[in-house]
């Protein structure tokens, strides 16, 4: 058996900026990083010569084409597994909440299957594959800031490059500052899933319309990079996730809504200083910037469940080989 555990993501600045339509013509950048909420693929030979993929439902067949997973149907493809074989995931974190699930779910998955036919890939290539995968053969309209993510864990500032290359440069914060970081920064679960599919189809389509936000946002990105190189985690940082906010709800009409504008103005009114709604939009989980004196108050203001986090240094890893 083979085991592997995959940090989730969240992403500050430059959502957006790493889609294609965009990163193609004018370079994109984002700065995120991996946290403590995982997934975890276990792959185990089975006895006969089936397939069996077991996540929020289970799925028996004989061959590939059958299976009606497509993230499964088409690594096993890529990698050359004709069959049995079982596959079972356990997330932390529901999916479609804005922490690059499915991303990191594929990154799992191949690290997995490599392994198990025993090949032991690199970061790199794990992100590469799985952005094959996810954007080159299902076509999903999605960028690549989550593949890299949950294969480097870590704090990082990605650019995307015109010729479809990836640079990856390590964020550091030394023990103060990353103390101040876990301390400060809230995350709530607002009960909403969604498909980030249909969000990122509406923000796709307005990509040409949109060139002037996604170039500040993507500016942004460069300034929290350059500001927590040189100076740390301080207020800045919450002022850059508010501006950041404002600007991407411009990009889709579905990134936003009443009812998360409702909990965002509750928080800042209550003290925080400054938030966004992580990953594609439309729901899933609300990051906020808030000194330790004013949080019961945001706590009360919102009544959301919160969910304690911090950076994951690990990204995706092998944790069980049997």
């Amino acid at each position: 058996m083979i085991i592997t555990k995959t940090p989730l993501r969240i992403s500050f600045t430059g959502g957006g900026t790493d889609l294609p339509d965009y990163y193609l013509k004018n370079g994109g950048a984002v700065v995120s990083a991996g946290i403590n909420k995982y997934i975890y693929i276990a792959v185990n030979p089975k006895f006969d010569n089936m397939i069996r993929v077991s996540y929020s439902k289970t799925e028996i067949v004989d061959e590939i084409k059958e299976l009606h997973h497509d993230l499964v149907r088409e690594a096993l493809k890529l990698i050359g597994i004709k069959g049995g074989i079982e596959i079972t995931s356990i997330a932390d974190i529901p999916s479609g909440t804005g922490l690059g699930s499915s991303s990191t779910f594929t990154v799992g998955l191949l690290n997995a299957l490599y392994t198990y036919i025993g090949y032991r890939p690199s970061a790199n290539e794990l992100a590469e594959m799985a952005c094959k995968i996810e954007i080159d053969i299902l076509k999903h309209p999605i960028g690549k800031q989550d593949q890299y993510a949950a294969a480097y864990g870590g704090m990082n500032y990605f650019t995307f490059n015109k010729d479809d290359s990836v640079k990856r440069k390590r964020i550091f914060l030394d023990d103060r500052n990353a103390r101040m970081m876990r301390q400060k920064l809230m995350m709530f679960y607002t009960g909403i899933t969604r498909n980030a599919d249909d969000v990122l189809k509406e923000q796709k389509s307005n990509t040409s319309s949109k060139i002037d936000t996604l170039d500040f946002m993507k500016r942004q990105a460069d300034h929290m990079y350059e500001e927590l190189s040189s100076n740390g985690f301080n207020d800045t940082f919450a002022e850059m996730l508010h501006e950041g906010w404002k600007h991407k709800q411009k990009l889709a009409s579905s990134i936003s809504n009443n009812e998360i504008s409702d909990y965002y103005e509750k928080a800042v009114n209550a003290g925080a200083k400054g938030g966004k709604l992580l990953g594609a939009g439309g729901g899933g989980f609300l990051l906020f910037y808030c000194d330790e004196d004013f949080q019961p108050a945001v706590e009360e203001s919102i009544g959301l469940r919160r969910v304690d986090f911090h950076v994951s240094l690990n990204g995706s890893r092998v944790v069980f080989f049997s």
